[in-house]
This record gives C-alpha cells, structure tokens and sequence, in this order.
C-alpha cells in the first residue's frame, strides 16, 4: 500500500472531517470572547417572509395575502408573537426560542441587491458587497482574522464545501456524513504505525478522527431519528446535519464558527398554507434547529449566535398558480442562547398599495449587513474599523445594529 500520509489527512479516509482540525486546534479559539460561537444558516431559494413571519395585525395583511393568509385562530393558527407579528404555525420550536427570549425577528430586511436573480443576490449575501461579484470572497472568511481565527483551524462548512461566505484567503474546511466506507482498523492501525514518530501528524490523525466519532455519533443517535420530519426530499437530512454541526460546535476543541444550508424556498407553485409545501419545509428546518441546539448542550448554546437569512423576499401578492414570485424585503433571524431576544425588529410600512416597492413587493428597510456587523462586533468581538474597511467595505451606510447580544 502506497499513499502519501498528507493527502490522507486532508481526507482522513473518506471520514469527513478535514485536516483543518490538527494538532494546533487546541489553542485556536483562545481569541473568540469568552469561547463563544457563530453560526449562519443559509436559506437558498429567498423565502416568503410574509409566510414566515406574518404581520397578522396589518389591516391590509388578508386582503392582500389572499388564499395565502394564514388564520389567527383554530387549527394552524399564527404563533402569535406581539399583537402584530407573528410566526408560521410550523415553527413551534422558534416560538419557544422567542419566549425564552433567545430568538430576534427582523422584517423588511434584504441585502444591498435589488434585482431578482437568486444567483446574483445570493452572491450579494455571501460576498457582503453592495453588487454582484464586486468582491470575489466572502464576508464570513474576511471576518476570521480579525475573530483571531486566521489560521484556520476555527471555521466549519457543514456541506460537501465551503460555500462563498466562507471561501476567501484563510482556509476553512467543510464535513459531510462519509459516501465513502469509513476505513476499518486494520487500515487505521497502518497508518497509525507510519505516522509514529511524527509528532504533528500524529495528533493530527487522532484530532481528525476524534471529531468524526463525535459528529458521527450525531449522526447514529437514535434522537435524530426520533427527530427526522418524514418526507420532504433533501429536508430529510436537515437534522442529522444540524445535530453534527452542534456536536462539533460543543467540542472543546471543535470549531466556533460555522455554514449550514437549506435550500427549497423558491415557491412559485402550490407554496400553501399551514399545511402545504412551505409549511412542511418551515417544520423540517424547524426541528432541525432545535437538533442543533440539543447537540450543543446549554454551556454551549448559551455561548451561541445564530444568524439565518435568504437571498431576499418573496412578493406581497400570490401569483396564479398558488405561489409567490422574487421580490425585496424579507424576513432574518437572530437566535441562540447568547442572543437578547424577545422582540421583532422592522421599519414597518404598511402591506397597502402605496407602500409597496414597484407595487408588488416588500421594501427593504433595514440593510442584511447592519445585522451581520452588530453580531460580530457584538458576539465575536470584531472592531468597527475591521468591519468598516475589510469585512464590509462601503457600508457606512448600514451602520450595526447595537443590543442584540447578551452582556
């Protein structure tokens, strides 16, 4: 058998877990306050925030919501949040979030994008630049160095690779459960006898193999399968993602910043209500959160921000086949254990005729990246100046967004 002992590491079999987490993993997230996380989910598809986050006291909200609008009482009733806006009946788990005060709603918020192409405006969102392609990395990855995380050993894609957010000059690594047959202990047991001697591929094979039994264990316990939402094409496995993401998270020596995916939020067809398309895709994500937040246990949830955000909204009106078309403004999300909660946050300008963009759409009045900036300065100590010139350039306009945070 012949191999070269580096390339296995950056693969460590097909185990999933990439070589970033070496030996110097254990003095990697000494810079992060207070070892606090961070994590942003990606939701690809720009999801209806009407749907999701229904402003049921807007007295033009059933009017022009139509068939779409969701009932305020009875089966599949709106979580009701503070007389005016509430959540989908679907996302029961983010209700509790959001009566435990660990969950911040935000409205009419969309990138610096205007257009309507989801792979333009998803470049926005990763990229933090105020157009498509102005900026060839992402934000998250700009925002390592200064979280004193350069060397790359911090930062996790839960996906088959890092997406743009994460992609930059720092390396990152990604993990997916294993396609290929995890290697047996005879294999392990010679490479084990080739790396002895070598002190820093040593610990390197014991780290990586390490956080694979931890986020395969994730992936074995009979939790998530109590968990899983049923049908639903890829939503089926949200959350043995989600709950390997929260056992990596917890590690001591794991990672503290981190990417999640969903995708299926483009509903131009038969979107439904309570208990149609979206709704089912809103319960999955939903219980694939509260995986992730069981994973990491209460030290580390407590220690945690979540960040959830789409390309961008959804139109005001249904269209002609039970759907919505791209639109502007939509709705974010902000929780976790380390998150003053409680509240929704959003410019309100009415559902009438009057107050729509090109009179169909939601405006944005609050910019993604406000959010993105009060949340690493807050939550991961990031300095203005960094987020001003490096991070976010051009951004003055979108000043952070202060008291999200826990103190």
């Amino acid at each position: 058998m012949q191999f070269d002992r580096r390339v296995f590491l950056k693969s460590a079999g097909a185990a999933g877990v990439a070589a970033a987490f070496d030996a110097k993993a254990h003095f990697a997230f000494a810079a992060t306050p207070d070892d606090r996380r961070l994590v942003v989910v990606i939701l690809r598809g720009a999801l209806d925030g009407l749907a999701a986050v229904p402003p049921h006291g807007d007295k033009d909200y059933a009017g022009v919501r139509g068939t779409l609008a969701l009932q305020t009482e009875g089966a599949g009733a709106i979580h009701d949040l503070d007389g005016f806006f509430g959540l989908n009946p679907a996302l029961t788990n983010l209700k509790a979030l959001y009566d435990s005060r660990q969950l911040v709603v935000f409205h009419n918020i969309c990138s610096p994008y205007r257009d309507r192409s989801h792979f333009d405006g998803q470049n926005v969102l990763e990229a933090g630049g105020t157009s498509p392609h102005l900026l060839q990395d992402g934000w998250l990855n700009r925002a390592l160095a200064p979280m004193g995380l350069a060397n790359g050993d911090g930062a996790l894609a839960i996906a088959q690779m890092p997406p743009l957010m994460l992609s930059g000059k720092v390396q990152t690594a990604s993990w997916m459960p294993a396609v290929l047959p995890a290697p047996d202990e005879l294999f392990l047991a010679q490479v084990r006898a080739l790396y002895a001697g070598d002190a820093v591929l040593e610990a390197s094979l014991s780290s990586v193999l390490a956080l694979q039994a931890s986020a395969q264990g994730a992936m074995d316990d009979p939790a998530a399968k109590g968990m899983q939402p049923g049908k639903g094409g890829a939503y089926g496995n949200l959350v043995p993602l989600f709950q390997g993401a929260g056992k990596l998270l917890a590690a001591p020596h794991g990672p503290r910043v981190a990417t999640l995916e969903a995708s299926g939020w483009d509903t131009h067809v038969a979107q439904g209500v309570a208990d149609g398309q979206l709704a089912r895709r809103l319960a999955a994500l939903d219980t694939a959160i509260d995986a992730l937040r069981v994973a990491m246990g209460t030290d580390a949830w407590n220690k945690t921000a979540v960040v959830m955000a789409t390309e961008f909204g959804r139109t005001v009106r249904p269209n002609g086949s039970g759907g919505t078309d791209h639109g502007t403004g939509g709705a974010a999300f902000l929780f976790g254990g380390a998150v003053a909660g409680g509240s929704v946050k959003a410019e309100w300008t009415g559902l009438g005729q009057g107050a729509l963009k090109d009179g169909r759409d939601q405006p944005a009045r609050t910019d993604l990246r406000a959010l993105f900036k009060g949340v690493l300065a807050d939550q991961m100590g990031v300095s203005g100046a960094a987020l001003e010139t490096r991070i976010f350039p051009d951004s003055a306009a979108a000043p952070p967004i202060k008291g999200l945070i826990r103190v």
